[in-house]
């Protein structure tokens, strides 16, 4: 495994991270229903192949992500660097309205308030007193930045969080929050070699400021890992029926690619290939 500085913090991490999402099952992840021993097994996988760098939010089936992680971690919360977020929350506190789902309204609050809110209770779910890294799960103009960065430089300096970052964002976001002192580590967009559109105009910027560039989606939520992947039916409500590479989302997948570029297209093509062959092996079989 590689390994490389988170910003220009003296944090160590491995140059890939366990994302959980999926650990929050829910009615995204509907086959999902992770158990604290599975989680266990995670991080075994992760420390047998040198990865450190856990991800994680609050909304990731509301809590439930975070809970099993801080039970899973007891004894080697210190083998990990782990990351949460702040800003989407279903305490109804104000804040912009962002989502319902699985009986809860979402808001997006970049507030003080609730940002340290936030944090505290992540700490409590995952039973820990510090975040290696807290990300703004979405960047939300509604809010004065000053106020944002304010709060997240008081959990620096109160020992809460070590660093923190920005996500689904754009590259002026980060010049809003380096205007006012912020001292963003990371920046955490969906880009994949399927969907290239989100961050490429990141790139720079980072470079330039040293900041890492955090993908996520990279696989496409499983589409990537195997051609029968093509096959699997999922609920109405799972990310994964909404996905445009699906078989029964052609007109879908045609718009996309259309936009794409040609090392997307030409992966497709492989996928379907791969997933036809795989049909016609079985109906000889």
């Amino acid at each position: 495994m590689r390994y490389q500085k988170l910003g220009n913090t003296d944090i160590d991490v491995s140059v890939i991270a366990l994302g959980t999402w999926g650990l929050g099952g829910g009615s995204v992840w509907t086959d999902r229903d992770s158990t604290v021993e599975d989680t266990r097994n995670l991080l075994d996988i992760c420390r047998e192949y040198g990865v450190n760098y856990i991800d994680t939010a609050p909304v990731y089936g509301t809590g439930a992500s975070e809970e099993l992680l801080g039970r899973a971690l007891k004894g080697r919360r210190q083998d990990f660097i782990l990351q949460s977020k702040c800003s989407l929350n279903w305490r109804n506190e104000g804040g912009n309205f962002h989502y319902e789902r699985d009986g809860y309204t979402v808001n997006n609050d970049t507030r003080a308030a609730a940002v340290k809110k936030d944090v505290e209770d992540s700490l409590r779910r995952m039973q820990t007193d510090y975040l290696d890294s807290v990300i703004v799960h979405y960047v939300c103009g509604s809010f004065p930045v000053e106020e944002t960065v304010g709060a997240l430089e008081d959990l620096v300096r109160e020992g809460k969080i070590r660093t923190y970052g920005l996500s689904n964002s754009q590259p002026a976001d980060l010049a809003a929050y380096r205007r006012v002192g912020g001292k963003v580590s990371v920046v955490q967009e969906f880009f994949s070699i399927l969907s290239p559109f989100h961050g490429r105009e990141y790139f720079e910027m980072c470079r330039k400021n040293n900041t890492v560039f955090q993908t996520y989606g990279v696989l496409e939520e499983g589409f990537l890992t195997s051609p029968a992947f093509l096959d699997k039916e999922f609920a109405k409500t799972d990310i994964r029926s909404r996905l445009p590479w699906h078989p029964k989302r052609r007109k879908d997948c045609a718009v996309h690619l259309h936009s794409g570029h040609r090392c997307a297209r030409n992966i497709i093509a492989a996928m379907r290939h791969w997933w036809r062959l795989g049909r016609c092996l079985s109906m000889t079989e």
